[in-house]
């Protein structure tokens, strides 16, 4: 006697075959969609001279100057440079901090020279000081490892991201003794790895590049040495519950390292609307 098939199981079956196979389909895509997000932007990485630059806007108009701020980026990137991302500062009302990068010292010169005597700046220099109070705030920095760099992500798209860029970034600011950054750096890499268990995604590590300033007309700091350690967040619960008390007991303990001269600066950045660097869903990379 041939026993009838069980219609129930087998429809379970099917279905939970038919579900695994789409759920495989699925990832195989998004893995695909977000390497080919990435692979448009391969060409521009590997920047080793990187400016910190943190600005005083004049009160009630950072919005205004962050909207003026989008005529240049794209300039930078086509003349070899790149605008990592920028960023209105959470616990001060009138920062504006933004982050680029070069390939070497002499792009850097080379670059800042044709752009702030270029056609681009004259026309916009006015309006843009105008509405400054100080520029000059500005580390010269350097990826610590070659593995430490700031990523370079894809330009924020007008059509899918009609929000803009989201997300949180952190820079916490370190201000070294002299001939400690890497005894600080090894001290501090159990703090950086709570920070990315805590869902802080690492976006660099950087040192002072000490080496005289061979574009003079635009101020850097000499008061280094200084450690920065960049990191992403996805939003501010994030924030609130988890790395905010992480931030507070690593001040305490790096500082009771000896290693530093000042106490541990926490710089809250909200990314501005076309800021490269943001927090990146998994479909976006």
């Amino acid at each position: 006697m041939v026993q009838r098939p069980n219609t129930v199981l087998l429809r379970i079956l099917t279905t939970t075959s038919l579900f695994a196979m789409s759920t495989t389909i699925f990832a195989e895509t998004s893995q695909n969609t977000t390497s080919k997000a990435m692979d448009h932007v391969k060409h521009l990485q590997d920047f080793q001279v990187i400016e910190f630059r943190r600005y005083t806007i004049k009160e009630g108009e950072r919005e205004r100057f962050a909207e003026y701020f989008d005529y240049f980026p794209e300039a930078f990137q086509q003349m070899g440079a790149i605008v990592f991302g920028q960023f209105f500062e959470r616990k001060n009302p009138v920062g504006f901090t933004w982050m680029r990068g070069f390939k070497n010292t002499d792009a850097r010169a080379i670059i800042n020279s044709g752009f702030y005597y270029g056609p681009l700046w004259r026309e916009h220099a006015s309006t843009m000081n105008s509405l400054m109070v100080d520029s000059d705030n500005v580390l010269l920095l350097r990826p610590l490892t070659t593995a430490s760099g700031v990523p370079v992500f894809p330009a924020v798209d007008p059509i899918k991201e009609r929000k803009g860029a989201q997300g949180v970034v952190i820079a916490q600011i370190f201000a070294v003794k002299p001939n400690s950054v890497d005894a600080f750096a090894r001290q501090a890499e159990e703090t950086f790895a709570s920070y990315r268990a805590a869902g802080a995604r690492e976006a660099g590590v950087l040192v002072t590049l000490d080496v005289p300033n061979n574009f003079p007309q635009l101020p850097v700091r000499m008061d280094g040495p200084y450690l920065v350690w960049l990191g992403i967040i996805k939003d501010n619960q994030t924030l609130e519950s988890f790395f905010n008390p992480l931030a507070e007991r690593s001040a305490q303990s790096l500082s009771a390292t000896g290693l530093l001269r000042s106490a541990p600066e926490l710089m809250v950045l909200d990314p501005t609307h076309r800021s490269r660097l943001r927090w990146l869903g998994e479909e976006q990379k």
